[in-house]
């Protein structure tokens, strides 16, 4: 049986400390210590045995675990949005709003579940032919930091309601999110280990899909954590979901609602203080209404306010580690030693914590890193687009495909060109968001699989097709 390193066993583990530091203020939250080989394996057993009952529980039962945790979430909404506010730095209106969007998530399966998995016929020339929908076992979710909840909840919801049991590797600043979510879902009724956190470094993932008893993995992060995984998944021949960065383009042509989209794109850039995947990162804006656009929009930008993510007048709070906000003025620094030019902020903030100055930079170019990489933090590039061909071909020269938004009251240029856009969501005059009645995910190297909506529920079963003759 294949359950973890070997090379474990023959050395003293190295176990490390897993520490949830505050980003505004600096100050250590908390230290967790790192589950060793033993601890990691006996979880997986847990959670194998508590599957094979599971699996075998009632859909109408599993609905009411899932009706009650979104009662619960709601009850708890104040207490878990400090909690993020804390280890994160997310904005304190917006920690509420995702915590409502987990009892939304919740609720919808909850109501829609056994609709999605009801067996299918299908007329053939046998007596009766049918599909079920069964899970796969138990399911490893590594997930962010950047949305410790939503994240966590998006993927392990309905990888729940299908029958399997989860695994939460989380990101290690914010382990206490973690245990709450855990702790919530024990309280909503579900059985003790069908849902269970791993407090484990990204160094120990590997061990555990190689395990004979996780049966599948899903991952939201990097392009190279989503290929690591990736790569042992497929060593194992075990099934992997992976949505990973995006450098999502905003897309204004002449014929668009210049105040509503100028309004929109400051919101949908500086989303969780710029540090959301499907944020808008490159806005794309035709020629003919170039100068008008950017005049409202430096006017929505300098509304902005960058402090203690703690205050509900707060829009930009700080970035979740400095590690982060080092990388972010590395790339607006070399954009600018490559041509373009910082209109608005480009700086730390001078204060305590990991604050970065909301930024809107202009002259952007293919080429530069605010262009051609994923920007995490709260920094707006803007590049000119000759017409909107040119702005369609400006989009898709990116290595991601996970969001796009495309700004038009042209109806009659929306059926041609969200087709042309290379992504796994275009939303037209509006923002991208997640929905649980959508299907989410990526292409290239934004990902593969998707969450959410029926799609995402049936990734961790197997579709069993049956036919019986006489």
């Amino acid at each position: 049986m294949l359950t973890f390193d070997l090379s474990l066993i023959k050395r003293k583990e190295k176990i490390m400390a897993l520490k949830s530091i505050n980003p505004t203020t600096g100050a250590l939250i908390k230290s967790y210590k790192e589950e060793g080989s033993k601890s990691i394996d006996t979880k997986i057993e847990k959670a194998h045995r508590a599957w094979k009952t599971w699996r075998r529980t009632a859909i109408p039962v599993k609905c009411t675990h899932l009706n009650d945790l979104a009662i619960l979430l709601e009850d708890y909404k104040k207490d878990f949005a400090e909690l993020i506010c804390n280890e994160m730095g997310k904005p304190c209106l917006e920690a509420v709003a995702e915590i409502e969007k987990c009892a939304w998530v919740s609720r919808y399966y909850a109501e829609n579940g056994k609709f999605m998995l009801k067996e299918e016929e299908i007329k053939t020339g046998a007596e009766k032919s049918y599909v079920s929908f069964e899970a796969l076992g138990v399911v490893l979710g590594v997930m962010p930091w950047n949305f410790p909840f939503w994240q966590a909840f998006r993927f392990a919801v309905p990888a729940l309601l299908a029958g399997n049991a989860v695994l939460l590797k989380h990101a290690r600043n914010v382990s206490g999110s973690a245990l709450a979510i855990e702790k919530v879902i024990r309280e909503a009724g579900f059985p003790e280990d069908v849902f269970q956190t791993l407090l484990i470094s990204s160094a120990r993932v590997r061990q555990v899909i190689e395990h004979e008893h996780v049966a599948a993995v899903s991952l939201t992060g990097s392009e190279e954590a989503g290929s690591k995984v990736a790569q042992t998944a497929g060593k194992m021949l075990k099934k992997s979901v992976l949505e990973l960065g995006g450098s999502d383009p905003f897309i204004v042509l002449k014929e668009a609602n210049l105040r509503e989209a100028a309004k929109t794109a400051v919101k949908a850039r500086m989303i969780n203080s710029g540090q959301s995947c499907i944020a808008a990162k490159r806005l794309i804006v035709e020629a003919p209404v170039y100068d008008s656009f950017m005049k409202i929009l430096v006017e929505e930008f300098e509304k902005l306010v960058c402090g203690d993510p703690n205050d509900e007048a707060t829009d930009v709070g700080p970035l979740a580690r400095e590690d982060i906000l080092k990388k972010l003025s590395d790339q607006v620094r070399l954009s600018v030693k490559k041509g373009a030019k910082v209109l608005i902020g480009g700086s730390r903030k001078k204060r305590k914590g990991n604050f970065y100055l909301p930024t809107l930079m202009v002259n952007v170019y293919p080429g530069m890193p605010v262009f051609d990489e994923e920007v995490f933090g709260p920094v707006l590039p803007v590049i000119k687009a000759i017409d909107a061909d040119d702005a369609i071909y400006l989009a898709n020269l990116s290595n991601f495909g996970l969001g796009a938004s495309l700004w038009t009251e042209n109806p009659d240029q929306i059926p041609r060109l969200v087709k042309l856009l290379q992504s796994g969501t275009v939303t037209v005059n509006g923002m991208v968001r997640s929905d649980p009645r959508m299907p989410f995910g990526g292409i290239k190297k934004s990902g593969y699989g998707r969450e959410l909506a029926h799609y995402g529920l049936k990734e961790f079963v197997n579709i069993k097709s049956i036919i019986i003759n006489r």
